[in-house]
């Protein structure tokens, strides 16, 4: 009989291959007032990191609050067919690490990286001393996104790729014994992309250089957490970032702090809902992540951070927000584009509401995710009846403060976006008409909660 921790781990990873939730969710009333204290999931992006760089220290790492969805357990199922041991109870994970490059798989191995980006990229980078090819599957939206973006890079490591299509999954990767440390220039404004090149460096014996634009910097406040030989200096567009490979790193326990990219469609809920206040406990204020935060305040909405303090490298705190009337159009800043570009669907949202004119710029990267969500977020918005200019990477919205819809809106067809469904979700309890909104299930990649912590606040089930 399988141990316990045993019997949780492998009905996690069944979990992945659950079946397609075909049947629609319908709402056609908007949400009760409320006044409530929650906790959002863990965070995505500090989840899958732990779980990668826990898989290279020596010994045993746990993780508590670790986020249980798709993305989360796909790393967890990619570390396991890498020969990682991991246990699962009730109140933790824990990861056996074997040292850098201490993977034990057999040949012909296939790893699923589901919908990860950050799994599929990131991975790559630990794996450029395999001395076997290892293959790399992802799903329908995953498999359509460019990966030469990581592979171009691990190449001058020394590694090699073999794609059956141009630049995208599935793709085989064949390490090198001689991995050579390198010169990055990193331009898009891709964590991933650095974070792998940052990962692949550790399995070097000596210094890799990147010149990355302004991203989330989670995986260089944990090499730092670690000892893990890195100098960052920053300047107003780039970070200039130096590690040095070859330095074992011991195991480390880590809290997961609450998901601030989950946590903006509550803020967003509430801001848009009628004399309603929220406290959302614990949330990752990390502030290569906080553009939606300042976003919002420029644009009216009551937001104070409470209770800050700092953990392991990461600023933490409780976010409290109040709905508002006189909510303000906004000529975003491009310069918080980097730091909130995981949730400007929701951002425009905020924008139909304004009174005004609200322009975005240099947004062509929000349709590299997992659909091209720039033009999703427009097409929602024509569905509402928000006028809006589009072009390939910026977008003009003219809001209605007015606005109540009363027509039937179908969301359809959007490539499972977990973001798009949340979107659509937080419009049809905001601003009224007769939703029916496709793929719920596509929010277990990334917030399996979202829904049942809506019941809570509704006081009544989705």
């Amino acid at each position: 009989m399988l141990k316990l921790n045993q019997l949780i781990l492998e009905t996690l990873l069944i979990s992945i291959k659950r079946p397609n939730m075909i049947k629609p969710i319908k709402l056609n009333k908007k949400i009760n007032s409320y006044n409530k204290k929650i906790i959002i999931d863990g965070d995505k992006s500090l989840s899958i990191r732990w779980a990668l760089l826990a898989s290279q220290a020596t010994g045993k790492s746990r993780a508590y609050k670790l986020l249980k969805s798709d993305d989360v357990l796909s790393t967890l199922n990619c570390l396991k067919r890498l020969g990682v041991k991991i246990k699962f109870t009730k109140d933790y994970c824990e990861i056996t690490g074997k040292g850098l490059n201490g993977y034990n798989y057999k040949n012909n191995l296939t790893l699923d990286a589901g919908n990860s980006g950050t799994l599929g990229r990131l991975l790559l980078g630990l794996l450029i001393h395999s001395n076997k090819k290892i293959k790399l599957v992802g799903d329908k939206s995953l498999s359509k996104r460019d990966f030469s973006r990581v592979t171009k890079p691990l190449e001058k490591f020394g590694a090699k790729f073999f794609y059956k299509k141009k630049n995208r999954l599935p793709l085989s990767i064949l390490g090198t014994n001689l991995a050579m440390p390198i010169n990055y220039v990193e331009n898009k404004g891709s964590a991933q992309c650095k974070s792998s090149v940052m990962l692949a460096s550790l399995n070097t014996s000596g210094e890799t250089f990147i010149k990355a634009k302004k991203s989330r910097d989670h995986t260089e406040l944990l090499f730092k957490h670690l000892n893990i030989p890195i100098k960052v200096k920053k300047t107003k567009k780039f970070d200039f970032i130096k590690t040095t490979g070859g330095k074992e790193f011991k195991s480390f326990n880590y809290k997961i702090p609450s998901d601030i990219s989950s946590s903006a469609f509550f803020i967003a809920l509430t801001a848009l809902s009628k004399d309603s206040k929220l406290v959302i406990h614990n949330v990752n204020i990390n502030p290569s992540r906080t553009g939606i935060l300042k976003i919002l305040k420029k644009m009216g909405i009551k937001i104070m951070l409470k209770n800050k303090k700092n953990y392991k490298g990461e600023k933490v705190a409780d976010i409290f927000v109040e709905s508002t009337n006189n909510l303000k159009a906004i000529n975003c800043p491009q310069n918080l584009n980097s730091s909130a570009i995981d949730e400007f669907l929701i951002i425009f949202l905020i924008a139909a509401r304004c009174k005004g004119v609200s322009y975005f710029k240099d947004l062509s990267e929000l349709n590299e995710k997992e659909s091209p969500r720039l033009n999703w977020g427009s097409k929602i918005l024509n569905l509402m009846g928000i006028k809006n200019d589009l072009t390939s990477s910026s977008i003009k919205i003219y809001g209605n403060p007015k606005l109540r819809i009363k027509k039937s809106i179908k969301i359809k067809g959007y490539l499972k976006d977990h973001r798009v469904f949340m979107m659509s979700t937080i419009a049809a309890l905001t601003f009224g008409g007769k939703w029916e909104i496709y793929d719920p299930d596509s929010i277990n990649t990334s917030f399996p909660s979202f829904l049942k912590i809506i019941n809570g606040l509704n006081g009544k089930k989705i």
